[in-house]
């Protein structure tokens, strides 16, 4: 079993609950118990640049993708959180469980707006109500996880496990086994 460390590769780690300069509001109410956050140069908030910068390993880091689609006029949305080492299946598990004929990933400006969070950083701690929560089995069953923490000048450090446990989390197979080069 690895601890938070672990996951956080070169990058000194905080109790996130002691550290919310570090974090939006959204995610500072949200927080799992025993978070940890990462104060990091905003440049590397890009999981590649950290994983060379900072030797975080790329299966202990998770990635969050905001998708949506349509069906009868009404449009259906969800953060998929997936392993940085693996990529979400868009157009396949998740088109189907969003029971939508295409889905893609939601304009940048209305994630951002909508979540309260940066670009490159939304994370699934502290997403709007309305927003489906699809977790793959894979980040459900990692102990410790590097995400985005809502902001591009730290990350997060939690358990899988509670990722899986946020309310209305799903856990489904929703990935492709690699990431695309980057």
């Amino acid at each position: 079993m690895s601890g938070p460390q672990h996951a956080a590769g070169s990058l000194t780690l905080h109790p996130a609950a002691e550290h919310p300069e570090l974090l939006p509001e959204a995610v500072r109410s949200a927080l799992p118990e025993g978070a940890w956050v990462a104060d990091i140069d905003p440049d590397l908030a890009d999981t590649a640049a950290l994983v060379e910068a900072a030797g975080v390993p790329l299966d202990g880091s998770a990635n969050c993708v905001v998708v949506a689609g349509k069906r009868e006029g009404q449009e259906r949305v969800a953060a998929c959180v997936v392993l940085a080492s693996t990529r979400a299946d868009v157009n396949g598990a998740v088109k189907r469980l969003l029971e939508v004929r295409k889905a893609s990933f939601l304009a940048m400006d209305r994630a951002v707006e909508e979540s309260g969070m940066e670009h490159g950083g939304i994370t699934p701690v502290g997403l709007p109500a309305g927003w489906r929560l699809l977790v793959d089995r894979r980040v459900a069953q990692t102990d410790w996880l590097l995400i985005g923490s809502g902001v591009r000048r730290s990350k997060l450090v939690v358990r899988g496990s509670d990722l899986a446990g946020r309310p209305g989390a799903e856990v489904v197979d929703i990935c492709l086994d690699t990431a695309p080069a980057s």
